[in-house]
């Protein structure tokens, strides 16, 4: 396991995120969407508001969130803005929120990194280069 733990950050409250674990699965192509996963962390003792994604990879980055209804049918939809609480962390994970990265404009090939930027509310940003794991990953250690 490699230790990706890279932030960086600017102006008060989003200078107290701290993006760990931070982690992508390779894409087939560039004709699919891909995803990044994560652990947002709020250090600070103000709410910080994630308003957006930014990457060179793709086009279209968003916050996404799977849901599964009763009938177990899943379905995805752009998460809107994010608040994270003093000392709360907001995990991104397969299943649940995500950086959703569409219009690929080169494959995720496995071995890579590509940075992210979050993008918060107060104008300050957090940057994090993301791994590339293989195809079949399930998490950032794998």
């Amino acid at each position: 396991m490699l230790p990706f733990m890279l932030a960086t950050s600017a102006m008060a409250g989003s200078a107290d995120v701290v993006v760990e674990n931070a982690w992508a699965r390779a894409s087939i192509g560039t004709s699919r969407p891909g995803a990044a996963y994560m652990e947002v962390h709020n250090a600070g003792d103000e709410p910080v508001t994630l308003t957006g994604l930014r990457t060179d990879l793709a086009m279209m980055p968003e916050v996404h969130r799977t849901a599964t209804d009763e009938q177990g049918v899943s379905s995805m939809s752009p998460a809107g803005q994010i608040v994270i609480a003093p000392g709360e962390t907001v995990a991104f994970e397969p299943g649940g929120l995500h950086a959703m990265l569409m219009q690929l404009q080169r494959p995720m090939e496995e071995g890579e990194t590509f940075p992210l930027t979050l993008t918060f509310s107060d104008g300050g940003e957090t940057t994090v280069e993301v791994p590339i794991l293989g195809i079949a990953a399930r998490g950032p250690e794998d």
